[in-house]
């Protein structure tokens, strides 16, 4: 377990300083009013089109990058990260040009109508795009990095590049006069701080730089499930935003609060998944199967453990949220609804974390691809609309979150219990 320590809190720290950046920005915002906030919820829904993809991105890298590593082959390992560099850059410039054609449609489609929060979610996310080359350089140097065991830069490169956004939101949102601008604007600016810090660890790295199709196209396929399965996760929270709009501003406010909470305990649970990533990848690549398997069930136990933590965590939380995020009574009242189902996934969440981070680092991205799918399509979709049909309000958007959370536990498990997934070799 010291391994596994050793790679996931700095993983953690680099996980949680985004999202931690985005709640501080979720609490700026709640104090200009619900319609903003409200804004800043389906502009910030569209911006995780980009942060999705440079997860893909990330997560197919560093299992590459790991079995390459393990088996002695650092320089190899890096190269994985100049391909990936690549498919950043070129990913993260169409996704700018797409996000500025298509933010009026997009924006009024998820509010429900024209309106006031449709208006502030179409300004907010033309600035915030800008940012989406810097974001997906970003994750692709997270990628390669994890891939080496080097977790110490990444860990440098994130928390100094949100320092500086935590430290300019507020102002540029209150003494600045740019209102929710001035947030999308702080965003932009780690974004692209970040990024160009990657950029010059690659080129310290003395590897050649070159784009290499052949590579490109090997990281192209592992991409093509990771990127179903991440549609699937889009499809879903996408939809689950579209449905708290529909229930009214507070509904949506209430449900913004709830959701970034959940994606930063998500993400902070996923630092298990990074070592996991790291350490059964260089495991399997070294063809050390057995020892791939023993650490399959030490996170596997861990993550459980972390998951009950947080929930006992989320739980104390409820009576702090409220300073917090604003001062309205009805929002407050609507975010109650959801926080009790987002307590009791936590420890489910936990173990399907860790497990997502074996298989990833373990190559097996088409089992991961399907399992979400059936969940997502058979589970999540139908009843969060079951729920708008219903009028079940909050509180049913998160017992959908919730059944899709234990559709994935019990087809992990399933996948765990079998060895089909520990394949050795340099490259699976």
């Amino acid at each position: 377990m010291r391994r596994v320590a050793a790679l996931a809190l700095p993983a953690l720290v680099v996980l949680a300083a985004e999202p931690l950046y985005v709640l501080v920005d979720t609490a700026v915002v709640g104090h200009l009013g619900r319609t903003q906030l409200a804004g800043l919820a389906i502009g910030g829904s569209v911006m995780s089109f980009a942060v999705w993809l440079g997860t893909v991105l990330a997560y197919g890298t560093t299992g590459r990058a790991a079995r390459r590593f393990g088996a002695g082959q650092r320089a190899e390992a890096v190269e994985e990260g100049v391909q990936a560099s690549w498919l950043a850059l070129a990913g993260g410039f169409t996704i700018l040009i797409v996000l500025e054609a298509a933010a009026g449609p997009l924006t009024r489609a998820l509010a429900g109508g024209a309106g006031t929060v449709a208006t502030n979610a179409e300004h907010w996310l033309r600035i915030a795009a800008l940012g989406a080359p810097g974001l997906m350089l970003g994750t692709a140097g997270n990628g390669w990095m994890r891939g080496v065991q080097d977790t110490r830069r990444p860990l440098y490169y994130v928390l100094a590049a949100n320092a500086l956004s935590a430290a300019l939101c507020p102002l540029l949102v209150y003494p600045a006069g740019l209102g929710l601008i001035g947030s999308a604007v702080a965003n932009v600016t780690a974004q692209t701080v970040v990024g160009l810090l990657f950029v010059r660890a690659l080129m310290t790295e003395r590897v050649p730089l070159r784009p290499r199709p052949a590579v490109i196209l090997h990281q192209l396929t592992l991409g093509r499930d990771l990127l179903l399965r991440g549609a699937a996760f889009q499809a879903c929270f996408l939809s689950a935003s579209a449905v708290a709009a529909r229930f009214g501003d507070a509904a949506l406010a209430a449900h913004q609060i709830a959701i970034q909470l959940f994606f930063f305990t998500a993400l902070a649970l996923d630092a298990l998944a990074i070592a996991a990533q790291s350490l059964i990848g260089a495991a399997l690549g070294a063809e050390r199967v057995p020892e791939a398997r023993a650490l399959a069930r030490q996170i596997t136990r861990a993550g459980l453990v972390a998951g009950g933590a947080f929930a006992g965590l989320v739980a104390l939380a409820l009576l702090a949220v409220q300073p917090w995020f604003g001062a309205d009574p009805e929002v407050y009242a609507q975010a109650r609804h959801a926080w009790w189902f987002f307590v009791a996934m936590m420890p489910a969440a936990g173990v399907v974390f860790a497990l997502d981070g074996v298989f990833l680092g373990a190559g097996d991205a088409r089992y991961l691809r399907n399992l979400t799918l059936v969940s997502a399509l058979g589970g999540f979709l139908p009843g969060i609309w079951l729920a708008y049909l219903l009028d079940a309000g909050l509180r049913g958007v998160w017992i959908a979150l919730t059944v899709f959370i234990a559709l994935r536990l019990v087809g992990l498990l399933y996948r765990l219990s079998s060895d089909r997934w520990a394949v050795a070799g340099a490259v699976r």
